[in-house]
């Protein structure tokens, strides 16, 4: 009896110097962690979305026709160019380190302002597309995006971006109000708390206040372990049709129309919670938030969705019960996010806030904790 406890007490000491020293590892951790990073002057056009490498502390920023790679004190370490499309919302993958991201090709009014103010014109064609960025390799300011990033075609999207549905007595274009895509988000298969990482790709929404069948976000899921045999560089000028023909799941998530979709994606593997920044929709009878979040671990139920002048079913998965509550929405009334939203753990998001400098658009990063008050849901970190 002396000799187990005994060991048992030396087992004791070693657990609780085990436990300090990660204990202080992590405090150390948050203590090295930047407040708040700087970009600097960045071009015409504003910032998109963000992501952060907690291994090599680096962050990612997409300024819609280039990204930039900066360290942790806001010097620049790279960028990539040669982008004549929308790139928008970004995330780590998590099984192979590269970085992903949503980009657009169209002609509707986003489209052409980007290209007249590029000053060319692209394919004729409407390509919407997951860029995927070999970070190793961006190592130099104004890289040709061609020399680091592959694309893959998402032809469900453009599918429904394309399609003509009835809506209210009248044939109205984009199926959901399908403005293309834009938020993206690495996760385990919805209803799972774990397993292999899924590639959750968010529609745009437009914001038509006229019709009732573009109420609800649209989530794409695919397997990417496969799709290096779909991979190309992408020629503004000639687009491929290289990708997947379906995701394995198409979700929907009733949050009352927002503008342009969810334009920030992000997943918090902690809570199970799968974030949705958006620009706030202008429907009177939604409260029309500005952060949303659902539930990754609760299961999706196939029903009737709402506003459709037929009876399409989707799979639809429920709001995550934080928030305010206002009829059948729930979120939290966040300024920031739609530029950048990015849990790092810990209870910890680095957001961008947008602006300008020097008449160039920038971004400062913030970090942020999470306080899931209904009012305050996130607070800046002195």
């Amino acid at each position: 009896m002396k000799f187990f406890s005994c060991r048992h007490a030396i087992f004791c000491v070693q657990f609780f110097i085990f436990c300090s020293v990660l204990s202080a590892q992590t405090t150390a951790s948050f203590e090295n962690l930047p407040r708040q990073v700087f970009s600097g002057g960045q071009g015409q056009f504003h910032v998109q979305g963000i992501a952060y490498d907690k291994t090599s502390g680096c962050f990612y920023l997409s300024f819609t026709t280039s990204l930039i790679k900066l360290d942790g004190e806001g010097r620049l370490l790279g960028s990539v160019e040669g982008l004549t499309g929308h790139l928008g919302c970004l995330a780590l993958n998590p099984d192979d380190g590269r970085l992903y991201g949503s980009i657009e090709y169209k002609h509707d009014e986003i489209g052409t302002l980007i290209e007249n103010r590029l000053g060319r014109n692209n394919d004729a064609q409407t390509g919407f597309y997951v860029a995927i960025f070999d970070v190793q390799r961006i190592t130099r300011p104004h890289m040709d995006a061609r020399d680091v990033m592959t694309t893959v075609y998402i032809s469900e999207a453009v599918s429904d971006y394309m399609a003509e549905v009835p809506c209210g007595g009248r044939q109205v274009k984009h199926r959901f109000g399908c403005s293309g895509i834009d938020g993206v988000a690495f996760a385990p298969a919805w209803g799972k708390k774990s397993g292999r990482n899924m590639l959750y790709v968010a529609y745009g929404i437009y914001g038509d206040t006229n019709r009732t069948d573009n109420d609800y976000q649209v989530l794409l899921a695919y397997d990417v372990r496969n799709w290096k045999k779909y991979e190309q560089p992408l020629t503004p000028d000639n687009l491929h049709r290289s990708g997947p023909r379906h995701p394995k799941k198409k979700y929907f998530a009733y949050t009352g129309n927002t503008t342009y979709g969810i334009q920030n994606l992000a997943y918090d593997a902690e809570t199970g919670k799968m974030f949705a920044a958006v620009y706030p929709g202008k429907k009177a009878e939604f409260h029309n938030y500005g952060l949303f979040a659902f539930d990754t671990r609760a299961k999706a139920h196939k029903e009737k969705l709402k506003g459709m002048s037929d009876d399409t079913k989707g799979l639809v998965v429920p709001l995550a019960t934080d928030g305010k509550q206002s009829g059948e929405t729930r979120g939290w009334d966040f300024k920031w996010g739609a530029t950048g939203f990015c849990p790092i753990g810990n209870g910890l998001f680095y957001i961008s806030h947008n602006g300008k400098h020097d008449g160039l658009h920038s971004s400062t990063i913030h970090l942020y904790r999470w306080t899931n008050d209904a009012n305050e849901p996130l607070r800046l970190v002195e």
